[in-house]
């Protein structure tokens, strides 16, 4: 039975990939129009804009949207490869091609004895359920790569920090793989391919750090955590706007540096209990390191000050990589994220200007889509303490010294 279910399964995955993502190559090349704002714009005008000016071997110094690792020029740059397609087609076609070989990845994985499907499946069903954001942006890209690690990392921990460092040279968020990491090899080669690969985009491209004074001055972000109180305070006679700001629609005005502030205490408390769950853990199981970078980027995407929807599919790669080990801990945590994504889908693009009116719908579909992402952290949260941390055994009873009633005899 079990090999007829795995059967049934291979067969059904490639159809569903399929038709969804026909779906999706047909609203991000505009056969069909999804309703909403164009979420294709970034890419027809940020980064070919970006894409024209990396091609004189510099990176955007006075663009403060660029907002990205060096190596995240390569996702820009990776359309040149077909030049017999304009920028936009190209960019989408590699998008989906490394979304099938995610998918031929996790499949292959998956087929292995002591594995699952169910990882292939959260990917083909979770990608399709942020719309076509998900094609219009290099997530996906970035998210293979983590992915790729995760999968190596139980056999290959060398392969587990050099992938980990290159995707953290591509956003970041991918150093948060090595958290459980048990070898030293891991960290090594992690730490050598960062200086590598950023010492190469140093010498050869100016401008590779200017990413990291673009970050100043930044407001909340529409559709993050701490924007709710923003939301709310609206109709309350909040004094404040709403703006496009450093690439994406922020709150500005009274009281928002102070909930950005807000926001990266969270974000480092959450940090902290990581830390602690590190420095404590003793039972590493195989599907630990999956299981723990999910919560660590599940944690962090719902504490930032910006929660865009593209954000979600890096939730979604983990997911599926957590679901590939059959014992992983997050079953519950991975069904919230995904019905999370559906409800993203709904707050952006469907209906993105009743989020930025702050009206009831609008609000509505945010407290419930951050309310999931806040669950689905404490849960994973909770799952993942429980799983590694011992319980504290009670104190051992001090030994008794030993008594004789025996007297001696005089002689």
């Amino acid at each position: 039975m079990k090999t007829t279910g795995t059967r049934r399964s291979l067969a059904w995955l490639p159809v569903v990939w399929c038709l969804t993502r026909l779906l999706l190559l047909l609203f991000v090349l505009k056969v069909y129009v999804f309703p909403g704002p164009d979420v294709t714009s970034d890419v027809h005008v940020i980064y070919r804009g970006w894409y024209e000016v990396l091609s004189t071997g510099t990176f955007p110094l006075r663009d403060v949207t660029w907002q990205y690792p060096p190596a995240a020029a390569l996702a820009i740059l990776s359309p040149g490869l077909l030049p017999f397609l304009d920028y936009g087609t190209a960019f989408f076609v590699l998008v989906c091609v490394t979304d099938l070989a995610v998918l031929a990845l996790m499949t292959y994985a998956g087929r292995r004895p002591g594995r699952s499907l169910r990882g292939s499946w959260v990917w083909v069903i979770g990608v399709p359920l942020l719309g076509p954001t998900v094609y219009a942006r290099y997530d996906v890209m970035v998210t293979a790569v983590a992915m790729a690690a995760l999968l190596a990392g139980s056999r290959h921990p060398k392969a587990l920090g050099a992938l980990a460092a290159f995707g953290a040279l591509l956003k970041v968020w991918p150093a948060m793989l090595l958290l459980a990491a048990r070898r030293r090899s891991a960290l090594v080669s992690a730490l050598v391919t960062g200086i590598v690969v950023t010492g190469a985009f140093a010498v050869a491209m100016p401008g590779a750090f200017a990413f990291l004074t673009f970050q100043r001055d930044r407001g909340t972000e529409v559709e993050s955590l701490g924007a709710l109180v923003f939301h709310v305070a609206r109709h309350f006679g909040w004094q404040g706007e709403v703006k496009l700001n450093y690439g994406s629609i922020e709150f500005l005005g009274p009281y928002v540096s102070e909930v950005s502030t807000g926001a990266l205490f969270l974000t480092g408390a959450a940090f902290g209990w990581l830390v602690l769950w590190r420095l404590l853990a003793r039972r590493f199981e195989e599907h630990t390191l999956a299981d723990a970078a999910f919560v660590a980027v599940l944690m962090f995407t719902t504490t930032s000050r910006v929660i865009s929807p593209q954000y979600l599919v890096w939730l979604v790669g983990l997911a599926a990589v957590c679901l590939y080990f059959p014992g992983s801990r997050m079953r519950l945590p991975v069904v919230l994220v995904l019905v999370a994504c559906f409800v993203t889908v709904l707050e952006f693009p469907f209906y993105f200007a009743n989020v930025v009116a702050s009206d009831g719908l609008g609000l509505t579909l945010l407290f419930l889509r951050n309310g999931l992402l806040v669950a689905a952290a404490l849960l994973g949260a909770r799952a993942l303490w429980r799983a590694a941390v011992p319980r504290t055994l009670p104190a051992p009873v001090p030994a008794q010294p030993v008594r004789t009633d025996e007297t001696p005899v005089s002689s």
